[in-house]
């Protein structure tokens, strides 16, 4: 046995093995979450079509929540409150308007809801209609909101208010691999509304598709309220606070930047230069060079930006990497001033400003314990304990 443990073709092979189980079991997930919302869009439908049809009061989903429970007490989800959420989950994004009846819930068809159902699921004619009334752009969004969890969904119809930001979200969520927390951190940040608004010259430096693709990884503004700075804080300050908070930084970024280094040192003739921020795109293939600039942008900026990404291009590109990106993160910036001064530059770059959402003064900063005091404020406690 162990003969057999120490050979590198068995080991080599259960290594494949193995990914192989892994990717398995994420298809056979992933097949199981796209079943059960198809079925809570059908059962979404199918309630409101009931709710239309049938005299049943307000008291509907608390009692087919009972008996589905009662029918299938192995099965999570009937629960009213999800009940509710998949009924809401189908108005959202179908075309269909909220005509619940209100009123008390008739004792005699108590059983009836569930036989309703039983026999919908042989006879989905009603659900067929419902999703073909909604129009094109709903059946390509029950398959695109089926490829993600159902507490993601939830999440999405909480907290947007149109379709067209929801599906936003639900694609983003797909392409991107987001935990639920992340989900909610890109809408509360109001990615929507940021992404792909930074005034670019990529239309005319870059060819299609990377154009696109890089339009839409620049946000403005970039939200960086992570930070605790000064109104007064200089770029080094920023840079220094930028990286002590890496993760949260490339989180805010986007998809697929990863960190190559600060301060980067770049030669040209006898002068030394040296870049802010130095980013590798993975799936543009491009680095990505990031200057830092707290105050309001000033056309000079596009100039030196433009000679960092030529010197990048020259020295650290390699022959089958992309074009180098600049992005340029001002305090603030007038776009008609932005627009003059990238009209006549020749390598790709873009100008976003930065918000700084939690803002201390200095005199309140100072007179906050640092991280030192507090671990030893707790440290003299923990003695005094013992």
């Amino acid at each position: 046995m162990n003969e057999i443990l120490n050979r590198k073709e068995y080991k080599a092979w259960l290594k494949d093995f193995k990914q192989k189980v892994r990717q398995a079991q994420l298809k056979a997930a992933v097949s199981v979450n796209t079943a059960l919302l198809e079925f809570y869009w059908e059962l979404g439908a199918d309630i409101i079509e009931q709710q239309k049809n049938a005299s049943w009061g307000s008291g509907f989903l608390k009692q087919l929540s009972k008996d589905l429970m009662a029918e299938f007490p192995d099965m999570k989800g009937f629960s009213e409150a999800n009940l509710s959420f998949i009924r809401r989950w189908f108005l959202f994004y179908s075309n269909e308007e909220d005509n619940s009846v209100t009123g008390c819930y008739e004792n005699s068809i108590a059983k009836q809801p569930v036989s309703q159902l039983k026999k919908a699921a042989h006879q989905p004619q009603a659900i067929r209609k419902s999703i073909t009334a909604c129009g094109g752009i709903c059946q390509q969004s029950v398959a695109q909101l089926t490829k993600i969890p159902w507490g993601h969904n939830i999440a999405i119809i909480s907290k947007c208010k149109s379709k067209e930001k929801a599906l936003f979200y639900a694609q983003k969520t797909i392409d991107h691999g987001w935990s639920r927390s992340v989900l909610t951190h890109q809408i509360e940040s109001g990615l929507y509304e940021r992404e792909g608004k930074a005034v670019t010259n990529f239309e005319h430096t870059l060819p299609k598709p990377q154009s696109d693709l890089a339009l839409q990884l620049l946000k403005d503004p970039y939200n960086f309220d992570f930070l605790t700075l000064t109104e007064d804080h200089n770029e080094r300050e920023l840079e220094k606070g930028l990286l002590e908070h890496i993760i949260k930084f490339l989180l805010e970024l986007g998809a697929g930047f990863a960190f190559v280094g600060r301060q980067k040192e770049l030669k040209v003739g006898n002068k030394e230069f040296f870049l802010d921020l130095l980013f590798y795109h993975t799936k543009l293939h491009c680095y990505v060079v990031v200057e830092l600039k707290t105050g309001e942008f000033e056309p000079e900026f596009a100039g030196k930006l433009n000679f960092y990404i030529k010197t990048v291009d020259e020295q650290i590109k390699a022959d089958n990497d992309e074009p180098t990106i600049g992005i340029l993160l001002c305090k603030t910036h007038d776009k008609l001033v932005v627009e003059y001064a990238l009209s006549d530059i020749h390598k790709p770059m873009g100008v976003s400003e930065y918000q700084l959402a939690h803002s201390l003064p200095e005199d309140l900063k100072s007179s906050l314990p640092s991280i030192e005091e507090i671990e030893a404020e707790l440290c003299k406690d923990k003695n005094d304990a013992s």
